[in-house]
């Protein structure tokens, strides 16, 4: 099994990157896993920006040529792995931006005429590892749904055919009793027994 991790957070003093470090940690300790890639979207400066016009058109972006290294990670994968803070209520923007730019039309999904289009990513999988500040239930509870969940996991990876996703959140991460060694542990020991 072939893990791309795509880290989203500027700080490597933060939270989130210990989590990466945990994920790496519980993979290298992993038989079954046999490759693993680390994307850090901030330290190689991906340009989140999406932009088409009248020289680069929209059809034309999954041929994109300084985006070819990217689609070969993912290409390559078998799961990806995203971790980042949660901000807003949803990922950060760099975040979004490299799903924008990324999971295209001709790379990520095809039109087929029908209400959904086909997805080009089928056979992957993917796991969300996110921490925020609030409490793990103020969405559902506040918000009436959790629009994280339904942003990454049926917006856009399920659209792309990426399934099943898991998803660790962890909330209350700004307290001191946030349980962090816990939760570090849980995300070290999943990566550590994972499967498939």
């Amino acid at each position: 099994m072939n893990l791309l991790v795509i880290y989203t957070h500027p700080n490597h003093q933060s939270l989130s990157y210990a989590f990466l470090q945990k994920v790496l940690e519980g993979s290298r300790e992993n038989p079954r896993i046999s490759g693993i890639q680390v994307l850090d979207l901030y330290a190689e400066s991906f340009d989140p920006v999406l932009v088409y016009n009248e020289e680069k058109r929209r059809r034309d972006m999954h041929r994109e040529p300084s985006l070819a290294k990217y689609r070969e990670q993912i290409q390559w994968a078998d799961k990806l792995v995203f971790v980042y803070p949660i901000f807003w209520g949803r990922p950060p923007a760099m975040l979004l931006g490299y799903i924008d730019r990324m999971f295209s039309s001709g790379f990520g999904y095809r039109d087929n005429g029908r209400l959904l289009p086909e997805g080009l990513l089928k056979g992957k999988s993917a796991v969300c590892i996110s921490t925020m500040k609030g409490p793990e239930r103020i969405y559902p509870w506040f918000y009436l749904n959790n629009a994280h969940k339904v942003l990454m996991g049926r917006a856009l990876l399920r659209y792309v055919g990426i399934r099943p996703v898991k998803f660790f959140e962890f909330g209350s991460m700004e307290s001191p009793k946030g349980r962090h060694e816990k939760k570090l542990n849980k995300v070290y020991t999943y990566f550590k027994n994972l499967e498939r």
